[in-house]
């Protein structure tokens, strides 16, 4: 443990700018737009802004999933918001998700646009916007369906926001926290690793938005990309998480939906915005980067 002395907390907490670490520059303890910004607006009823994060990757294989069952209305224009400069604090972004978060959804296909934002409410969203796309009929699969969306939305600030942050990102280490939050991740991961021994995806045998939802978090840790905490965690150790990733990433429209919106990684796998499916074959970051 720390020998640094113990932390008392002040009578009133106030906000110290020094003190948030790796994302200090972005967390604020209020809301509301720091400037003005309009936000771009494409040719298709569907405007996505987001970013390759976990969350953002729901969304983008959700819309390519779509597309590949041939429901042409989910055509989208996704544009890029770069939370590390702040763009989620514009007044147009804003306007869209008032928690300044992505990803951020408007669908303009009907009188009135609509605004979706929180990543689980987008896929519920979409799901019954395309007629119950993955999102099973039968009571028992799509209760099961929303127990485990659910789950994920309560799950993944303990792996985020908790583990995540502590371990790879605040200033300093701190033994409690790490330990607390890695203990907690390792149940979660024996939960769904108990779930998928025996059932090919989370509500069973069909493949759902809960898988969707949680594959871009866990799937990501089971592989041990994400944190650097893949030794750590012994991700290795969880078979049946390890071939339920296996399976989804396999998948033609995951693939594609986890290239959107991304800016890290090999230049291949980035399309920083899209508009039209032909940019995956001709606007990825190594077909531009040489040009400019």
């Amino acid at each position: 443990m720390t020998d640094a002395p113990a932390y008392v907390p002040p009578k009133v907490w106030t906000w110290n700018k020094e003190n948030g670490g790796q994302f200090a520059s972005i967390n604020r303890p209020i809301a509301g737009p720091t400037h003005d910004k309009e936000l771009p607006i494409g040719k298709h009823p569907l405007q996505l802004y987001s970013l390759a994060t976990p969350n953002g990757v729901k969304v983008t294989v959700m819309l390519e999933e779509l597309l590949a069952l041939g429901h042409k209305g989910a055509e989208y224009d996704a544009w890029l918001i770069r939370i590390g400069n702040g763009d989620q604090f514009g007044s147009g972004f804003v306007d869209i998700n008032p928690n300044s978060k992505i990803p951020a959804l408007m669908d303009r296909s009907g009188p009135e646009p609509i605004r979706v934002f929180e990543s689980g409410s987008i896929l519920f969203y979409l799901a019954e916007k395309f007629g119950g796309a993955f999102l099973p009929k039968e009571i028992k699969a799509r209760t099961d369906t929303m127990s485990w969306l659910f789950w994920q939305m309560g799950s993944a600030p303990y792996l985020g926001g908790g583990f995540g942050h502590f371990y790879a990102y605040a200033p300093f280490k701190i033994e409690y926290a790490i330990d607390r939050f890695a203990m907690e991740v390792k149940r979660q991961l024996d939960v769904l690793d108990r779930r998928l021994a025996d059932n090919e995806y989370l509500a069973g045998k069909e493949y759902t938005i809960a898988d969707m939802a949680v594959w871009p978090w866990y799937g990501a840790l089971a592989k041990g990309l994400v944190y650097g905490a893949g030794e750590f965690l012994s991700v290795q150790d969880y078979k049946n998480v390890q071939r339920w990733t296996d399976q989804i990433a396999q998948r033609p429209a995951v693939k594609r939906g986890r290239m959107v919106n991304r800016v890290s990684g090999d230049p291949s796998s980035q399309l920083h915005e899209r508009h039209d499916a032909s940019d995956f074959e001709t606007k990825t970051q190594d077909k531009i980067e040489p040009a400019t």
